[in-house]
């Protein structure tokens, strides 16, 4: 049986992940962690205990596995935190940079230890970012428009950024399109990475959404996903939380589970 914390408990997506644990018969939540249950209720919980602090209930409960969704602000705090402790990690908090990942990377000293970090834990998305990347080797005039709810407070999203780093590999060697573009208001190109501009919206409404527009002489080809509902991300969070035994060190995308 799974012991399982979860990081950020009294948010949607933690709310999310103690519900569908809950379904299980090999993994239980021990105990939630989230500094908001000084002022939020949680009686939706029951008997569930919710610490303020992840260390606490690290040393409480005595976990496998801690799952994080929380923000970009404490999420680094909370990994080396469960670094420390010996605790494997699966995190799908985002705002987490690549220079932060190699940091956590280097800092790694046990090889019984393991943290997951996930953009997007929906099979959809990943299957979407694969598509996009192979794709990428015919299309190669390319653009990312994400649409998520106004709450998200990062931007690009995860899942966008993840995405634009698979298709710059697949357009390695080529020529950038549109060289000498220029924007008469700052950022009416959006975010780029690479060779890949990027065009977040934050609209109610939305959950999580992308669409990756690929176009040539005459035609185009849109690649999209929808999560229209948290719920889609928790087969991918199972998944996380019954093979995250098999990682050793700091792993960045599920892909890496399926595949």
């Amino acid at each position: 049986m799974k012991r399982v914390i979860v990081s950020g408990a009294l948010g949607k997506m933690g709310s999310e992940v103690i519900k569908a644990v809950g379904k299980e018969t090999d993994m239980q939540v021990v105990a939630g962690a989230d500094p908001a249950v000084e002022t939020k209720p949680h009686n939706q919980y029951g008997e569930l205990a919710v610490f303020t602090n992840l260390e606490e209930a690290i040393s409480a409960t005595n976990p496998d596995v801690v799952v994080d969704f929380t923000s970009p602000s404490v999420v680094m705090e909370n990994i080396k935190t469960c670094m420390n402790k010996g605790i494997r990690v699966i995190v799908g908090t985002t705002g987490i940079t690549s220079d932060q990942i190699g940091e956590l990377q280097a800092s790694v000293t046990r090889d019984d230890w393991a943290a997951l970090i996930a953009p997007n834990f929906a099979i959809g998305a990943l299957l979407m970012m694969r598509f996009a990347q192979e794709a990428a080797k015919y299309f190669p005039h390319v653009e990312i428009i994400e649409y998520h709810h106004r709450q998200k407070q990062d931007a690009p999203s995860g899942t966008a950024i993840k995405t634009a780093e698979m298709i710059n590999q697949a357009l390695s060697g080529q020529q950038p399109a549109n060289p000498d573009q220029s924007e008469m208001l700052a950022g009416a190109r959006g975010a780029k990475s690479g060779r890949v501009h990027i065009h977040s919206l934050r609209l109610p409404g939305y959950v999580a959404h992308q669409e990756i527009v690929f176009s040539s002489s005459g035609q185009l080809l849109t690649i999209r996903h929808d999560s229209t509902h948290r719920e889609s991300f928790m087969p991918g969070v199972l998944l996380a939380i019954r093979k995250i035994h098999t990682l050793t060190g700091v792993v960045y995308g599920l892909e890496q589970l399926l595949w």
